[in-house]
């Protein structure tokens, strides 16, 4: 047992790294690229909010293939090509001298569509009563990669250029392929993953109502984060704060909403209270959302307001996956976890897109109260929704006999989710319902 928690620490420092590598790399441009990039040849805003946002969009519609992909040919080697083709996107726009080309280098970035097979392998790679802290240091890293590319992005653009964001971005594309080849433990085997075809997982996950429901609620977190960022940079200006010094108000917010969410977490594990920490989360959206809608622009308003807004954001970012991977019915992970990152992607792209138009017709108010009516329809659809039973991971020792002839009669006893063989060990894991799995029930099958 101790190998097996020294693996999955591995396993969520590693893959918390690549989330970082990758997302540092997305996040630099934020803060900078409309402004310079209106020195590319053919650049109006229109085409520099599309170059901001389309990302998004060929991340949503490369999630569910290279995650159902991840489940045939294994995550390992979907992560690391979905990284060489975010290092040519970058080398791409790093390149560019047309508006056009970084929209193409921009595109490509979103191509490497890694995040539903990191999130399966993080699954595959954790216990369930350790998958909430390590979604929730995963959600972290996504965190701190904000959080730095508010800082880094200027200064770097400063000194080399918007083209040397992405010159860097490629860099560190590089340094994640080697973490995932020489760092990211192995993918365990399960017999489960093998089975069924592609479609009859996607027809299972689209199915499952609960799935659905957290599918949508991703969208709109996600949604209402970028359609945030559209409005907020011009709120900070109006308060006197200048561009180059917002890294002063994002830093300090990010850090200390963080550190407030962590007792919430373990409320919601611990005292099996996941749901109303769940609604109050949303519900703190949408308050923020509507203070700043209300309330006349102003400095501290604004950094209260966000700090509301990102408690609320992290203790739902961290929620969710963990939420999605225990619902998800066992041999659909990669499938679910596609479903679930096309959702978020679409979410970012339609939050930039539409509060953009927005933004532009009516001004920053008209994009908070549309965020403060989102969250609200939020929390009414969240209010009936249930949450998975309380599982946990046993691990048997086979006794020198084959997992093969062991798998199935584990799989139909009581309370049995899910069999995964763990063969350095020589033992099989069983996921099971904590209140339905009995330990003396393996007695039959001569195993302890």
């Amino acid at each position: 047992m101790q190998t097996t928690v020294h693996s999955e620490r591995r396993a969520v420092a590693s893959l918390a790294s690549l989330y970082i590598t990758r997302m540092l790399g997305l996040f630099m441009v934020l803060p900078v690229l409309v402004v310079l990039g209106a020195d590319y040849q053919g650049a109006t805003p229109a085409l520099l909010g599309l170059a901001l946002g389309v990302y998004g969009l060929t991340q949503a519609l490369l999630q569910i293939p290279l995650g159902l992909l991840s489940d045939f040919l294994g995550r390992k080697p979907v992560i690391i090509a979905g990284l060489a083709v975010f290092a040519l996107g970058s080398v791409t726009a790093a390149t560019a001298t047309s508006i056009e080309w970084l929209i193409i280098g921009r595109a490509l970035q979103g191509a490497g569509a890694i995040a539903a097979a990191v999130m399966a392998l993080l699954t595959d790679l954790t216990s369930d009563e350790n998958r909430t802290k390590a979604m929730a240091s995963v959600g972290a890293s996504i965190g701190v990669a904000f959080a730095m590319s508010l800082v880094l992005g200027p200064v770097i653009a400063s000194v080399w250029g918007l083209a040397g964001i992405f010159w860097v971005t490629a860099c560190l594309a590089v340094m994640g392929i080697l973490v995932a080849a020489f760092v990211v433990p192995k993918q365990p085997k399960s017999p489960v993953v093998e089975q069924g075809s592609a479609g009859s997982r996607l027809r299972t996950v689209l199915g499952h109502s609960q799935l659905v429901r957290l599918d949508l609620g991703v969208f709109f977190l996600h949604f209402l984060m970028t359609a945030l960022f559209v409005a907020v940079p011009g709120v900070l200006v109006q308060s006197a704060l200048p561009v180059a010094k917002h890294w002063q108000v994002y830093l300090p917010v990010m850090v200390i909403a963080f550190v407030a969410m962590v007792p919430l977490i373990i409320l919601a594990e611990k005292r099996r209270k996941t749901k109303p920490v769940f609604l109050i989360a949303v519900a703190s959206l949408c308050v923020s959302l509507l203070l700043m809608a209300l309330v006349p622009a102003s400095l501290v308003w604004a950094v209260v307001l966000l700090l509301v807004f990102f408690w609320g954001f992290n203790l739902l970012e961290a929620t969710l996956p963990s939420l999605m991977s225990k619902t998800a019915p066992a041999g659909t992970k990669g499938a679910a976890s596609g479903v679930y990152s096309t959702c978020q992607f679409l979410g970012a792209f339609a939050g930039g897109a539409f509060g953009g138009w927005l933004l532009q017709q009516y001004g920053s108010h008209a994009v908070f109260w549309l965020g403060a009516v989102v969250a609200a329809v939020w929390w009414l659809f969240s209010y009936s929704m249930s949450v998975p039973k309380p599982t946990q991971q046993v691990v048997v020792n086979l006794e020198g006999r084959s997992f093969e002839q062991l798998a199935e009669p584990l799989k139909r006893l009581n309370g049995v989710l899910e069999v995964t063989h763990l063969q350095e060990l020589k033992a099989a894991s069983l996921r099971v319902h904590s209140d339905e799995f009995q330990r003396g029930s393996l007695q039959a099958l001569g195993l302890q």
